[in-house]
């Protein structure tokens, strides 16, 4: 194997990871997600639990966050407005990498 071989070997394997570490990510703020719009909902431990997978699976609709957001700001109704909803995005984005990071 060359150098170059080598070099293009390695940056397939770290695109490879920060893939990986991103669809992780995303998933755990989408559950941290849900799990602060079933708090504003009043949802029992059991029922936020399952309430965040939902909102995980979601996210699987179409590409990006726009799926997650429609779907916590119509479960949400009036409970929330679209500013705290995006700025909740932000924060529990931020608390999932958080988290990602001291587990590493």
């Amino acid at each position: 194997m060359t150098t170059f071989d080598t070099r293009q070997k390695a940056f397939e394997d770290k695109f490879a990871r920060d893939a990986d570490l991103q669809f992780k990510v995303t998933a755990r703020r989408n559950r941290l997600l849900g799990l602060w719009a079933a708090e504003r909902l009043g949802m029992t431990p059991e029922a936020a639990s399952d309430y965040a997978k939902s909102v995980v699976a979601a996210d699987f609709e179409e590409a990006g966050e726009e799926d997650v957001f429609r779907k916590v700001a119509a479960d949400l109704g009036d409970a929330a407005t679209e500013a705290e909803i995006r700025a909740a995005m932000q924060s529990t984005f931020t608390e999932a990498q958080r988290q990602y990071m001291d587990a590493a």
